[in-house]
């Protein structure tokens, strides 16, 4: 009981961090989960369903707050649905899951330490549609077989390319999320046709967080040593995965 209660904190801070910057968390939950050696077969589930809750929040957030915009989100998301149901369905081996699932952690770290208003496009440039339905089949791919909901890649590629500015990547990456992570869900059940009962514990913890974490984000974003802290969580985490400790 003391292990379920210590990772419904932890889930708690990592959703109000994530959803704070349009993520659903799942890198967060999955870092968690990893510190407490859960199987893979209880992560992956685990984590689309707590995206689901916190992007869903953030979704609805950061569209009243006119953060959200569609001319953005549909060329990423119309080839990453499909895309993240097929990653839903596929069962990793175990150990192939540990190493993709720690190469991104580490990704997710960097992306935490890194301030994002410094990679702010200075003009908007036009999305180029055959490379956003390209990047969007990977990252949804990705997204179902670990349990990610794609966030944390689309977020930087729109920043770098100048495809979006900060507060519309926030909107158009929460739904994302939301999309992907259902999609990977539908993708999982159909293969698999069960979702671990922890979730009956961690759903409410994540909820809260996320409520707590999309107000704060679609006004300001979070304090910088806040998500460097949880970055470090994410490394020890991700090298954990690769390392197999």
């Amino acid at each position: 009981m003391s292990h379920t209660l210590l990772l419904s904190l932890l889930i708690c801070i990592a959703a109000l961090l994530y959803s704070s910057v349009g993520h659903g968390g799942a890198s967060g939950y999955l870092a968690a989960m990893a510190l407490f050696n859960l199987a893979p077969e209880v992560m992956k589930p685990t984590a689309l369903v707590l995206n689901l809750f916190v992007a869903g929040l953030g979704t609805v957030r950061y569209a009243r707050a006119g953060c959200f915009s569609w001319a953005i989100f549909w060329p990423f998301a119309v080839v990453s649905i499909p895309f993240a149901f097929l990653g839903g369905m596929w069962t990793l081996p175990a150990a192939t899951y540990k190493i993709i699932l720690g190469l991104v952690l580490l990704f997710a770290a960097w992306r935490l330490a890194v301030r994002q208003s410094a990679h702010a496009p200075a003009t908007l440039k036009p999305i180029f549609l055959p490379a956003a339905l390209g990047l969007g089949a990977a990252i949804g791919l990705l997204s179902g077989l670990t349990g990610i909901g794609g966030g944390i890649f689309l977020s930087p590629l729109l920043l770098l390319l100048g495809w979006a500015e900060v507060r519309k990547t926030a909107g158009v990456s929460a739904t994302f999320i939301l999309v992907n992570s259902a999609a990977g869900l539908l993708g999982h059940w159909e293969s698999v046709k069960s979702l671990p009962h922890q979730i009956l514990w961690w759903a409410p913890a994540a909820l809260l967080g996320g409520i707590i974490g999309s107000e704060l984000g679609s006004h300001r974003l979070t304090p910088m040593t806040m998500r460097r802290m949880l970055a470090v969580v994410l490394v020890v985490a991700g090298l954990k995965m690769l390392l197999g400790r």
